[in-house]
């Protein structure tokens, strides 16, 4: 089962955008998401996720990369078809 995204990639680009270029006139990061979330219509959790995810993707962060998670993912079903495969030919 695949999650459904109610927003755009371009309209997380905007918010994350609007929450960098407003940071410094908030006293926190939590501050910032809290007045920019409700104009993008989202949680202030989802956006904070969104902010983090792009620090992580600019290496601001530690984490890994979303580059990264896909090829990850990519690899994981990769060896779990293999597997399969295996245990067919073992039969």
């Amino acid at each position: 089962m695949t999650k459904q995204t109610k927003f755009s990639p371009e309209v997380r680009e905007r918010a994350v955008r609007l929450v960098r270029e407003q940071r410094n006139e908030h006293p926190s990061l939590w501050a910032a998401v809290e007045s920019i979330a409700p104009k993008i219509g989202c949680s202030c959790q989802t956006l904070l996720d969104w902010v983090k995810r792009s620090e992580t993707d600019r290496g601001e962060r530690d984490g890994v990369t979303s580059a990264e998670r896909e090829r990850l993912k990519a690899l994981e079903r990769e060896v779990k078809e293999l597997r399969r495969a295996n245990e067919i030919l073992k039969l």
